[in-house]
């Protein structure tokens, strides 16, 4: 690596304050008693955590394998029976080849959190997803020149002992491409955040075709059960069917051979997975194998017009002894295919299905219910659960009612996600959950948009004042997010908050984070991020941020219909229904894409980013946040150019149009040459990662329309109405860009301009024929897109600047 510059005095001294040891958590180690059998039999050794932590190291900085030693604490001599990792200087001769750096801990995680935590604070050092500019390592000294650490060492205690990593939907937005090398480098991305408690979703459909075959369901049912690979995770929930199915054989066998090599790494490094549980979801020819059972057909969820291919699933009751059967069926098939590796579950049979009955004693029951299938298949079982129901439901789920749920099962044997606590923390007003224990999470993405936003201050507060409330049953924190691969500064932050003891001052840890990210100091990019701090990522305003920007969600109604609306004040935000999957226009109301900051200072940070481009012109991390933020810039103005086009409609200036016509369509394209030059903003990977998995030329096709629609239309449509879903999980991907957004914002403005041409209304629903036809067609496409970047993204995003924002 070569020896770097060293730190400059202040960021020195930020550093120090950085790696001070955090004081012991309040209430102590006994308050996570009854979830200390949490694990499952199957765990490594400490001699495979070791192994396995030596490994991350070794994938992460090959030469440095001899640099540095692994110890577990398995007897508690340095963390006691707290979780915490220990950083001091190797005795093992470091001059003659020898480890130069110690790193012991409680697991193989904390082993991997101690190294990142070293090569944070003392070598300067900045780990993110590759797709969000990847590791900056270049402050590394070369091997037998590591800095050394002062004293005896410094010990880290978890102040909470848990670290949850996903959401139930993340599987389908961001993972569901992946092969077993991008895995491994997830794996090892969450062991270096200090995650031990992630999700563990891959490959139950396998499990569940297994088990439904014990109850006579055959595979030809299961074709219409099990949703397309990039939409399992609304078929697991019960939102629907078939949609973009079936699967394959071959998809549910390497799907199933991959889960277990995941699980297999977690549990080298210590993790404690979290499994999937059975929530009620049956096939529909259940109703007909058991005509007496407790069956309800539920509504129509998001379908253009209730169509039953994909429409109204069925139900289980949890009271009826079917549903334990089942549930007990499922844990122990998993079980029987992984092994014991893991006690906790994951179930959501509430989330966005209300019960019947309001009634305590009857949602009691449910819970009981619930909770016994889980622990008749494993009598260890502890119940995670997402809380995001009290919040999206919150008319449903007064006190009566939380408290009947979350008391239908002992103490110790549920855990709740805080889902939304950056932003609508429950906590705060159930009592704690009243006395369950529960994970502070951070919600932060819809559908994996690309799109600048944080609260950093929330992030960097939150989960201390959870944790140091009166009678807090706070016992970990998490990371919830939909899709994955952006925001690294928010990911960074929340990550830490999990070894945190104390509130983080946000300004000087951003010149810390600025100084890692990309290798050195620069006051330019200080003074950048100053402003990113007090506008982008400072959004106060109680608003859940799902992108809506006008080039990737354009308005599906008619200009004339929202000419009063044109009037209100730019930038204008409108809270969306808070339902995660309800987030879909309303007919003849103008949506406004979500604004919380100064567009101009958030443009005087790109000008700073600029100024400093020479200087970081090689960084692959500069290189990202640069592009990003131009993006950025450049998308909020075109929402204003989009609104200045209708008013020139409602005004019927021709002319004014057409200019602004002109400059949206310009700034599309503008958009996909910037983001081609860098290779995380490529639309082609999406694609060929699909493709890559399919043994068939049809499994090829299958997979590649699943991955085209879930980031489009998403859902059904007819000839005349776009799905409800529409844009949900929209991308600013080049490639996608000017082959999709740019011709749908093409045929709208045509419409536009034909109709003051001719002096008659907007011909809305042959726009819409037109415009979903070419969608249709886009889908089932198999155009090639470019996985390579080209252009000078620097260059590029200057030329950007001097036409549009200077």
């Amino acid at each position: 690596m070569g020896t770097p510059p060293p730190l400059p005095p202040l960021l020195l001294f930020l550093l120090l304050l950085a790696i001070l040891p955090s004081a012991p958590a309040a209430g102590g180690p006994s308050a996570w008693g009854p979830l200390r059998g949490a694990a499952g039999s199957r765990r490594a050794s400490p001699a495979e955590q070791e192994a396995a932590a030596a490994g991350v190291l070794r994938r992460l900085l090959p030469s440095y394998a001899r640099s540095f030693s692994f110890q577990i604490d398995s007897k508690g001599s340095v963390c006691g029976e707290s979780s915490c990792f220990r950083i001091s200087n190797s005795v093992d001769n470091p001059d003659k080849g020898g480890a130069e750096i110690l790193i012991q801990g409680t697991t193989g995680v904390e082993l991997v959190s101690g190294l990142h935590w070293y090569l944070k604070y003392w070598c300067g050092v900045h780990i993110s997803w590759d797709k969000t500019g990847g590791a900056q390592l270049a402050s590394v000294p070369a091997p037998g020149s590591l800095p050394h650490v002062k004293g005896e060492g410094v010990k880290i205690e978890r102040p909470v002992p848990w670290n949850y990593y996903q959401n139930v939907v993340t599987s389908s937005y961001s993972f569901v491409w992946w092969d077993w090398k991008r895995w491994e480098k997830e794996i090892d991305w969450m062991a270096l955040q200090g995650i031990n408690l992630p999700l563990a979703f891959t490959g139950q459909e396998a499990i569940w075709q297994k088990v439904f075959k014990t109850f006579n369901v055959t595979d030809r049912d299961l074709d219409d059960f099990f949703g397309g690979p990039a939409f399992l995770a609304w078929a697991r929930m019960g939102n629907l069917h078939g949609w973009g199915g079936p699967l394959s054989q071959n998809w549910l066998d390497q799907q199933l051979a991959l889960q277990k090599k995941i699980l297999s790494r977690m549990i080298e490094l210590g993790m404690v997975p979290v499994l999937p549980s059975f929530s009620g979801n049956v096939p529909a020819v259940f109703s007909k194998l058991f005509p007496s059972a407790n069956i309800t057909r539920l509504g129509d969820w998001n379908t253009v017009d209730a169509d039953p291919r994909y429409c109204c699933t069925y139900l289980l009751g949890p009271s009826d002894a079917l549903f334990l059967e089942v549930g007990q069926a499922f844990i122990r098939q998993q079980l029987k295919e992984y092994g014991d590796v893991t006690n906790i579950y994951s179930c959501d049979t509430f989330n966005e299905n209300t019960p019947p009955t309001n009634e305590p004693a009857y949602i009691s029951s449910l819970g009981s219910a619930v909770y016994e299938a889980m622990s008749r298949g494993n009598k260890n079982a502890v119940w995670l659960m997402q809380g995001w129901l009290f919040y999206s439901d919150a008319a449903f789920w007064k006190e009566p009612q939380m408290k009947a749920l979350l008391h239908s099962v002992p103490i110790g044997k549920m855990v709740v996600l805080d889902l939304f606590a950056d932003v609508k923390p429950i906590w705060k007003i159930s009592s704690q959950f009243y006395g369950v224990p529960y994970i502070w999470c951070l919600l932060h993405n819809f559908g994996g948009n690309i799109e600048m936003y944080g609260i950093l201050d929330s992030i960097a507060s939150g989960p201390i004042e959870a944790r140091t409330s009166y009678n807090s049953t706070m016992i970990g924190v998490g990371m919830c997010m939909e899709g994955i691969e952006h925001n690294p500064v928010v990911y960074d932050l929340t990550s830490e908050m999990a070894f945190r003891n104390k509130k983080v001052e946000v300004e000087d840890w951003l010149k810390t984070y600025s100084y890692r990210r990309y290798g050195q100091a620069n006051t330019e990019i200080e003074k950048a991020w100053r402003y990113l701090y007090r506008t982008i990522y400072n959004c106060t305003d109680g608003i859940a941020d799902h992108n809506k920007d006008y080039i990737v969600e354009l308005p599906d109604i008619s200009p004339s219909t929202f000419g009063s609306q044109l009037s209100k004040r730019r930038g204008m935000s409108i809270s969306s229904n808070h339902r995660r999957f309800f987030l879909s226009e309303v007919s003849g109301s103008l949506p406004h894409p979500h604004l919380w900051y100064s567009t101009k200072e958030a443009i005087k940070a790109l000008d700073l980013f600029l100024n400093a481009g020479n200087e970081f012109s090689k960084s692959l991390t500069y290189r990202y946040d640069l592009v990003d933020l131009t993006r950025q810039c450049l998308s909020k103005l075109a929402n204003e150019v989009y609104l200045d086009a209708m008013r020139s409609y409602q005004k019927k200036d021709s002319n004014g149009l057409n200019s602004h016509t002109k400059r949206f369509l310009e700034i599309i394209v503008d958009i996909d040459t910037l983001l081609a030059a860098d290779d995380n903003f490529l639309l082609g990977p999406w694609l060929e990662s699909a493709k890559s998995l399919a043994v068939t030329e049809s499994e090829r096709k299958q997979y590649e329309w699943n991955a085209r629609t879930q980031v489009t239309m998403w859902y059904d449509n007819t000839e005349t109405e776009q799905s409800k879903l529409h844009d949900y999980a929209n991308k600013f991907w080049s490639g996608l860009l000017t082959s999709y957004y740019l011709p749908r914002a093409s045929k709208y403005f045509a419409y536009l301009t034909r109709s003051l041409q001719e002096n008659r209304s907007f011909e809305l629903e042959e726009w819409r024929k037109d415009w979903i036809s070419y969608s249709n067609q886009w889908q089932s496409g198999k155009e090639l897109y470019t996985v390579k970047a080209t252009g000078d993204a620097l260059a590029i995003s200057r030329s950007l600047y001097r036409k549009y924002l200077s």
